[in-house]
């Protein structure tokens, strides 16, 4: 039975995920408006060089129709089904939108110089967008860490307790890579380059025929294409298309970002089932149809759902790039038309939600100092042989009573189920009255945290907040930040 608009598949990444600015920039309204400017200023520097034939009327009539409306997709759409080209049948749909430019539009050009500049084109302005919302959550994440960074917790390492470490020094280790996605992003942001017009196999052939042979002025419709797209890099060499190892510098960083955020994701997952940190978790929201009491951590999870498929994307360009034979081979498109894009969709998407999470985490101190309390006895036992030592006693005597205590206390807890009450077992002890007074002092969570809480200052001032600064008017546009921490 037919239900209309749900009768066809549709990528959960646009039609369940994305933000409406990342979907609107892969859509094709915005590829083939995006051809429409590539065509108007291609035409705008031809006449400016001095072909002959076009007209302002011609560069009036295409300024104006840049955006394509219904008619215009259908008469694109009837003509690549008759042509099997989509270039072509834009080509003529842009024609017979502006009639009086129909016939210098594409004037030179290879089909590559509007899909491949217009890929370019909204490639970097998709990490543009990533970048902001980078930004945000390492910003937000900062805030988190700042509040906590004296708050003491249990390290882990093997998922075993280990030395105490707080909340908040916990906390930079994500936004520490965080921070190295941000700088990677950046650098392939503004390493990305145009095409510019090339030709068929990168010769510039047909330019240079247009020109009669003036080289300079071919040179010069190049340089003048990529100056009107505000580009700073023109490749000096192409086949027909731009080196698809572009691509690979482009999705490699956000891949690596896919990593990053399955780590932090991970992490949240782990504390959220020993009930010291929470996501966010609405007033409504159901944790489980069956287990009403459930608060699963959703959010989390599909962050590391998403960035499994993330980090494989980048293998797409990988490929695609090695079996790019000679000058080109058309066997990168429709891998290009998959995976291009959703890394993009994807990433967006899993910043959308580490912004949410970073927003809203949830501490719960108190369950924290529990855990605390169920170990430090066993950390502290250093501790304690120094305080002895320091009053008289014998340094390996006292180990050996210290060992004896432990493990009894171990098995207690182990086999008996019992709290930890090596301490209790310490104070009941005649050898070790000469520290009574001290046991509880010694046990001070705030001194096993070493200076975790300065390094959470140094490096949010060192660190953070010169690589934020950048992005400071867009963070105040936000309306939970103040610009303090």
């Amino acid at each position: 039975m037919s239900t209309g608009i749900h009768d066809k598949y549709e990528s959960p990444l646009t039609s369940r995920y994305a933000s409406p600015e990342m979907a609107a920039l892969f859509s094709p309204a915005n590829r083939f408006y995006t051809w429409r400017q590539l065509w108007l200023n291609l035409a705008k520097a031809e006449k400016e060089l001095g072909v002959k034939g076009i007209t302002d009327e011609a560069i009036e009539e295409m300024e104006a129709h840049l955006i394509l409306t219904k008619e215009d997709f259908e008469i694109a759409a009837i003509e690549e089904k008759r042509r099997r080209h989509d270039v072509m049948a834009h080509v003529y749909a842009f024609g017979q939108t502006a009639p009086k430019a129909a016939g210098i539009i594409h004037l030179g050009a290879t089909s590559c110089y509007v899909t491949d500049n217009g890929d370019l084109i909204i490639l970097r302005k998709g990490l543009d967008l990533l970048l902001d919302k980078l930004a945000r959550a390492i910003y937000h994440f900062s805030r988190f860490a700042d509040k906590y960074k004296s708050l003491p917790t249990l390290g882990f390492t093997h998922f075993q307790p280990a030395q105490l470490t707080t909340v908040g020094k916990r906390a930079t280790l994500w936004i520490q890579e965080l921070l190295w996605d941000l700088r990677n992003i950046i650098r392939a942001r503004n390493d990305i380059g145009f095409r510019g017009v090339k030709g068929t196999t990168g010769t510039q052939a047909s330019f240079l025929s247009l020109f009669d042979g003036d080289h300079d002025k071919v040179e010069a419709l190049d340089a003048r294409v990529c100056e009107l797209f505000g580009f700073e890099i023109l490749y000096p060499v192409t086949g027909q298309t731009y080196s698809r190892k572009i691509d690979i510098d482009i999705l490699n960083p956000l891949s690596s970002f896919g990593a990053t955020a399955h780590k932090i994701a991970t992490d949240l997952r782990l504390l959220a089932n020993l009930k010291e940190i929470e996501e966010p978790f609405e007033k409504d929201q159901i944790g489980s149809s069956a287990m009403a009491y459930k608060r699963n951590p959703m959010r989390c999870e599909r962050v590391c759902s998403l960035s499994r498929h993330l980090m494989v994307l980048a293998q797409d360009t990988l490929m695609t790039n090695s079996v790019q034979w000679l000058e080109r081979t058309l066997d990168d498109s429709a891998n290009r038309r998959i995976s291009l894009p959703e890394a993009f969709l994807t990433t967006d998407i899993v910043l959308s939600l580490l912004q949410n999470i970073s927003e809203g985490l949830v501490v719960y101190p108190q369950v924290i100092q529990r855990h605390i309390s169920q170990e430090l006895p066993f950390m502290a036992t250093e501790n304690i042989i120094m305080a002895v030592t320091k009053k008289g006693g014998d340094r390996q005597e006292c180990h050996e009573m210290i060992r004896v205590l432990s493990h009894q206390a171990a098995s207690a807890v182990k086999e008996e189920g019992k709290e930890n009450d090596l301490i209790e077992r310490i104070k009941k002890t005649e050898y070790f009255k000469c520290i009574h007074d001290e046991v509880d002092s010694l046990l001070d969570p705030s001194t096993f945290i070493g200076r975790a809480p300065q390094q959470v200052d140094k490096f949010i001032k060192e660190h953070v907040n010169p690589a934020l600064e950048p992005y400071s008017e867009i963070l105040k546009q936000d309306k939970h930040v103040t610009l303090s921490v």
